[in-house]
Formats: C-alpha cells, structure tokens, sequence
C-alpha cells in the first residue's frame, strides 16, 4: 500500500509509524481487539485498537493465544513502557527490535484474573478520559454560574 491509496476518512485506520492513524483504508488486515507496538518513528509507543485496522510495515501487532486477553497484554507492556522505549535505537529514524517485544516477559495470570485487571484498568482509564473531556465543561460551567451570583449580589434594588 502507498500513502496515496489513504484517505482522510474510511472504514479502517492505518496506523504506520505513530498512534495517529497515517489515514484510512478500505481493507483492513487486522482484527479488532489486537495490541501492537509502533517499531520506526514513535517507536516503543503501545496501541490497542477495538476496531479491525491495517497495520502497516512498522507496527508490530502481537496476537494473543486462547490463555492471554489482548487487552491484558495491552496494560502490561503500558506497565514497562519505560523498558521498552529505553531499547529504542535513536538514529535519524528511531528504531525498535522486534526482539525487545518478543523477548519481553509478562506476568500470566488466569483469564479469570486478567479480565478483573483489565475491567479495573478499563474504568481507571475512563476516569482519567472523562477528565480531561469533562473538566473544560465544568469549568466553563462554574464560570457561568460565578458570574450570575456575581451579578445578583452587585444588583441593589434603587431606594425609594
């Protein structure tokens, strides 16, 4: 694929060598719910996509067997992004190994356990989203109501 096979907008994300998606596709040749690693240019960024997506040549997707949730593996390799992104080869085009990722060892609890991880971690990270999108809103909120109790308590009624 080429850059000028992408469009703004599609059906299916392409992600390249950032978490930004390069553009979109009308094919896609990975399935949802994958975690995958950026290998050149954000390389060592983690990404996990809910949606089928095409991963270009420096995207590195892991597909999880029937014992490891992607979603869990997702949270662990966010929980040693430091390792992962200190083995970044930094050249004009920063550069990861395939190697780092695959030689990486991650804890394996039961799909029992790892669903309980991932359900805490979901809503933690839904928490912090919400903040950020919802604390504008209440700010601009607050102001607003600042203002009209401003303006009623500086508001005297003229003395007859």
């Amino acid at each position: 694929m080429v850059r000028n096979q992408l469009s703004e907008e599609g059906q299916y994300p392409v992600y390249q060598n950032s978490m930004i998606p390069l553009g979109y596709y009308g094919e896609s040749n990975t399935p949802a719910n994958t975690t995958f690693v950026i290998s050149a240019g954000a390389a060592g960024e983690v990404g996990y996509s809910n949606v089928d997506f095409w991963a270009a040549d420096d995207c590195f997707c892991i597909y999880c067997s029937e014992q490891l949730q992607s979603r869990y593996l997702y949270y662990a390799l966010m929980s040693q992004k430091n390792h992962i992104t200190s083995r970044v080869r930094r050249a004009s085009v920063p550069r990861l190994s395939r190697s780092v990722v695959e030689q990486m060892q991650i804890p394996l609890p039961s799909l029992k356990e790892q669903a309980r991880i991932v359900e805490i971690l979901d809503k933690f990270d839904a928490l912090t989203t919400d903040i950020t999108k919802g604390l504008p809103a209440e700010i601009a909120v607050r102001q607003k109501q600042y203002e009209y109790y401003r303006d009623k308590l500086l508001t005297f009624k003229e003395a007859a």
